[in-house]
């Protein structure tokens, strides 16, 4: 078109993609209560090391990977909280910055039992008022000293899996729901890529970022519905 435009090349774009804002997240209205889901998946981190491999025959070094968190409310299928951390942070130590983004009240709260403890619900709790906490206690739980007489909702869980069982307690509180998380995780890696790109982390929070947009647009370009005919 012989156009004189200035076009940064790929090290400049690679330098300023550290710093870039978070993109803002488009909605058609205003948000009600939302039914969070939290779960994480490992990234891999590409490098020279699988080039070397590849192409030398050379023994690559260990492979380091990212751990990409992910809360996905149940109603919209959008996602609304991501955080890229380094493979040795714990999903709890990651939660309060994934609530930070939050900005609407939660009614219900899903997550596996690696969430479980106090600290994790009471952070919940203390952040959003009247919100029901779906986590599985492990199977060594016991109830609390207090839990005749004034029980904790883990305790009144711990109580009902050992009455009834485990599979009886997800079919009433609906944490097979939770699952539909797993499905966006898959959904992350055979659309975005199972690997980043980006060599520093401030870039590779970038990246992540970006791959959250592109699949909250192809949720709002329109899902599926299912209706029930007999």
């Amino acid at each position: 078109m012989k156009l004189d435009l200035a076009v940064p090349d790929y090290s400049t774009l690679s330098r300023r993609a550290g710093r870039l804002a978070p993109l803002p997240r488009e909605r058609s209205e205003a948000p009600g209560s939302l039914e969070l889901v939290l779960d994480s998946t490992g990234l891999k981190v590409f490098g020279a090391g699988e080039w070397q491999e590849t192409k030398h025959g050379k023994t690559p070094r260990r492979r380091s990977w990212r751990k990409l968190h992910l809360g996905l409310d149940l109603e919209t299928g959008q996602i609304e909280c991501s955080e890229l951390t380094t493979d040795d942070i714990g999903d709890p130590s990651a939660l309060p910055g994934l609530l930070d983004q939050i900005d609407c009240p939660i009614a219900r709260f899903l997550a596996d039992g690696a969430y479980d403890g106090f600290a994790t619900r009471q952070e919940i709790a203390r952040r959003f008022a009247d919100v029901e906490i779906i986590i599985p206690p492990p199977k060594t739980a016991v109830a609390g000293p207090v839990a005749e007489t004034a029980p904790t909702a883990r305790d009144l869980d711990v109580l009902a899996i050992k009455a009834h069982g485990r599979i009886a307690w997800q079919k009433s509180t609906a944490y097979n729901q939770r699952a539909r998380v797993e499905t966006q995780m898959g959904r992350w890696k055979s659309v975005i890529g199972d690997r980043l790109r980006s060599r520093t982390l401030d870039n590779q929070r970038t990246e992540s970022r970006i791959g959250v947009s592109v699949l909250n647009k192809m949720t709002s370009l329109g899902r599926p519905t299912f209706v029930r005919i007999s």
